[in-house]
């Protein structure tokens, strides 16, 4: 089996080589990988050092003209996996790839067709979040189940591992951080078999680079309601 690790960057240039390290060292349960790059327009030379990085290594990389959200680098990722499972890295060091065995190893003994990495299974985590982002995630966390009659912990997790089939059978319209609810809907309406795993978490404040705002939890929470009744 071959696992796609994919990694949308945008200014990241701080953290891109420290996490492609822990990617590179952890876990994969012997699987063959790929990595997937997709630059979204980033102005801070992330570019530049991805296609350094490209020359000296097997990695994909793949670039955006224009700046066009998390969920379209996303979905630029998922045209180009060629593996059998697929896992979103985001390119910030919020989560540990160590993380990854567990996560794989539900989908290669087919317990799963889908495993999220829940941040709120492992009370340590709890510190790692701003007041106003872990109230943001328990909100849509419940508001996913209340709409979908799903027991979610974690709607908004990076860590989601997918078979590839499954992933690549989902229409993802979403270009920004709706991605996140959008999948989830949609997995949870496709009754796939999911599971969730407790992993650490860092979060990080938005003087260190974190991007998403109180606007796209807005924006979540539309999300969620649409895909209930649209596809």
């Amino acid at each position: 089996m071959k696992l796609s690790i994919i990694m949308p960057v945008y200014n990241e240039i701080n953290t891109l080589e420290k996490i492609l390290d822990k990617v590179e060292n952890s876990n994969m349960q012997g699987l063959e990988k790929e990595i997937i790059f997709v630059d979204d327009a980033s102005t801070d030379g992330s570019g530049d050092l991805l296609r350094e990085l490209a020359e000296k290594n097997t990695y994909k990389v793949y670039f955006h003209s224009k700046n066009m959200g998390k969920g379209a680098a996303i979905r630029t990722a998922v045209e180009y996996a060629t593996g059998d499972i697929i896992i979103i890295q985001d390119a910030d060091l919020e989560y540990e790839p160590d993380d990854y065995e567990g996560l794989l190893k539900l989908i290669i003994e087919d317990k799963a067709d889908v495993v999220y990495g829940s941040r709120f299974s492992n009370l340590k985590t709890s510190q790692a979040f701003s007041f106003t982002h872990f109230w943001g995630n328990i909100f849509l966390t419940l508001a996913t189940n209340v709409l979908y009659g799903s027991y979610i912990t974690d709607m908004e997790t990076c860590y989601k591992a997918f078979k590839a089939d499954i992933l690549k059978s989902i229409d993802i319209k979403s270009n920004k951080f709706e991605f996140e609810p959008e999948i989830t809907a949609k997995i949870l309406k496709k009754k796939c078999r999911f599971q969730e795993l407790p992993i650490s978490y860092n979060g990080r404040a938005f003087h260190e680079g974190k991007k998403i705002t109180w606007k796209d939890g807005i924006g979540a929470l539309i999300a969620l309601v649409k895909y209930r009744f649209v596809d």
